[in-house]
């Protein structure tokens, strides 16, 4: 029986179906909602900003708020509630990390903007290789 949901979202449509299906195919189940600020590099404007703010807690926080009011406002739309997690690194490193803990993962297939899937490469694919707990990825 699965309990326990991780929902890999990035503020992106495909992350927010993924929270949709999590929501309609695990009703009963704890569901925490994931967003990841990526490594801070050349490349990773918001993440090179956070990593040089000086509360990169605060920053982190501040980055994740959006993604997170949005992700309520859709739980609450099937009347669920969900937990949120925020973390720095990788994405597909950080998703594999928390998985073990879950019973479940939960991705969308692509997510950000086409310059973030080039440079960042095919998260969900990782993610799908590598998890220690079933995948399901949403298009």
């Amino acid at each position: 029986m699965i309990e326990r949901v991780l929902v890999a979202v990035d503020g992106s449509e495909m992350g927010e179906r993924a929270l949709r299906h999590a929501l309609a195919a695990h009703p009963d189940a704890t569901v925490t909602v994931l967003t990841v600020v990526g490594e801070p590099s050349a490349m990773f404007g918001q993440a090179t900003a956070i990593a040089l703010a000086d509360d990169v807690e605060e920053s982190t926080e501040k980055y994740a708020r959006p993604v997170f009011e949005r992700a309520r406002e859709v739980a609450a739309e099937r009347g669920a509630e969900i937990q949120t997690a925020v973390d720095v690194g990788h994405p597909a490193r950080v998703i594999l990390d928390r998985a073990g803990a879950f019973d479940a993962l939960v991705i969308g297939s692509h997510g950000g903007s086409l310059a973030d899937r080039l440079i960042v490469g095919n998260t969900a694919e990782t993610v799908v290789r590598r998890s220690p707990v079933p995948v399901t990825v949403v298009r």
